[in-house]
């Protein structure tokens, strides 16, 4: 089953996977692919584009591996870097208390620590060993590394958006949910809320 199929478009060569691929089969395919393009690239830096299946951290940094030994391009694997405004609208038109939504223009740093007594949204990245804690809502554009505490005062209807998130740890309200990053899926433009029923935090 040929898994890959390698095209090139606009300076950038993509790399799509079937999203039903076997990853063992994937890898063996990525390699020979890698040495045809060696032999193609020669001086070029034109960047590779991964995209088509949802990919586990720990696969994400094989394949890159991969490629980065015998290619020196850049490699992304088609995450978006920040929310589509149709799930901002998403976000804010929850049945959520209405409160005042500050604004944090850029990356927050390790250790630094933000906190907002409505919603907060965050245009840039949250990055490991930053906390953000808001008694409402949390929108971080960028990626969410860090920590995110949203409902902090108790609103379990409270909500976090992210557009790519890749932390170990989120909370709303009192409830907390680990999350393995070699075993989850990374996850583009997530939507975190609390499962009233199941009494649980949901990340769609």
């Amino acid at each position: 089953m040929n898994c890959i199929n390698v095209s090139q478009k606009n300076n950038l060569v993509i790399i799509k996977i079937n999203k039903d691929a076997d990853f063992e089969d994937i890898v063996s395919q990525i390699r020979k692919k890698v040495a045809q393009l060696k032999k193609i690239y020669k001086d070029e830096k034109t960047p590779i584009l991964v995209t088509g299946k949802v990919l586990k951290n720990k696969e994400i940094d094989r394949i890159e591996a991969i490629i980065r030994e015998n290619l020196d391009v850049d490699v992304d694997f088609d995450m978006p870097k920040e929310l589509g405004l149709s799930n901002i609208k998403k976000t804010f038109t929850q049945e959520v208390s209405n409160s005042e939504t500050k604004y944090h223009r850029g990356s927050i740093r390790s250790g630094q620590r933000i906190e907002e007594e409505g919603s907060i949204v965050i245009l840039g990245d949250v990055n490991s060993g930053a906390e953000i804690i808001a008694a409402d809502n949390i929108v971080v554009l960028g990626t969410l590394r860090g920590l995110a505490h949203a409902g902090a005062k108790g609103n379990r209807k409270a909500i976090i958006a992210a557009g790519k998130l890749d932390t170990v740890q989120i909370r709303i309200a009192n409830v907390v949910k680990e999350i393995n990053r070699d075993e989850e899926p990374l996850h583009r433009e997530a939507y975190i809320y609390i499962d009233e029923d199941e009494k649980q935090i949901i990340i769609e």
